[in-house]
């Protein structure tokens, strides 16, 4: 089955031109153009991943990835433009996967869509170095790729595709550091641009999450300057 797409911009020309490029490459497209009609539509129809642009009417892309945050970890790019400096960090703490800066390649776009849904297809089977079935536990930290889940202490962490291979990168060799680099290519991919600041952001919302569950969660380290570590059990 071809991957849903759906596309939330109050711009119709933007919708009608990445649509048809989308289409082009075999993909189902959805199009919404504010964002309270996207927040039904999704909660009705989930799609594979969604591309949300932030300033729209009748629900900003910020509130919308809020609330689609509340009941599904769909990957998600946002559409900024070049004076939204703010809104792609807000953007990306509240959950969204990857960022791109208007106005855009849809070559670019389209990049990055294959990115993400490939990483979200892999977190969802066995991957290089995982235990057999999947599973990785270290301690009180249980990860199961097959079925995208993340438990500590026994509580569900609802994680991103992104949160979820960062946390799965820094897991699978407790102790060892990883710099922003080697994150970046465990959650993006080897080719796909990504400034260091996406890294810190995504590992803070993970923190916060851990935090929710546990308020003394610290396992994962910053080594200022170097990057980040799992803390051994």
């Amino acid at each position: 089955m071809p991957a849903t797409i759906a596309l939330v911009d109050d711009d119709r020309n933007i919708l009608t031109s990445v649509s048809m490029t989308l289409e082009q490459e075999g993909f189902q497209v959805r199009t919404y153009t504010d964002g309270e009609s996207a927040l039904q539509g999704l909660l009705a129809r989930p799609a594979d991943l969604a591309v949300l642009d932030i300033k729209m009417p009748r629900m900003d892309g910020m509130e919308l990835l809020q609330r689609l945050r509340q009941r599904s970890a769909m990957p998600v790019v946002f559409l900024t433009s070049k004076d939204e400096e703010v809104d792609e960090l807000m953007g990306l703490r509240l959950g969204a996967d990857d960022y791109i800066t208007k106005p855009f390649s849809q070559r670019l776009l389209l990049e990055r869509i294959r990115a993400l849904l490939r990483r979200n297809e892999a977190s969802r089977a066995e991957g290089s170095g995982t235990p057999a079935g999947g599973v990785i536990v270290r301690g009180d930290l249980v990860l199961d790729e097959t079925k995208h889940t993340c438990v500590w202490k026994g509580h569900d962490i609802q994680l991103t595709v992104t949160e979820f291979l960062l946390v799965k990168a820094l897991a699978l060799r407790p102790g060892m550091v990883k710099n922003r680099d080697q994150l970046i290519d465990a959650a993006y991919g080897e080719n796909i641009y990504v400034d260091d600041r996406t890294i810190d952001s995504h590992v803070k919302r993970v923190r916060k999450k851990f935090r929710q569950a546990d308020q003394d969660f610290a396992q994962i380290e910053t080594l200022y300057g170097i990057g980040y570590r799992y803390k051994e059990s």
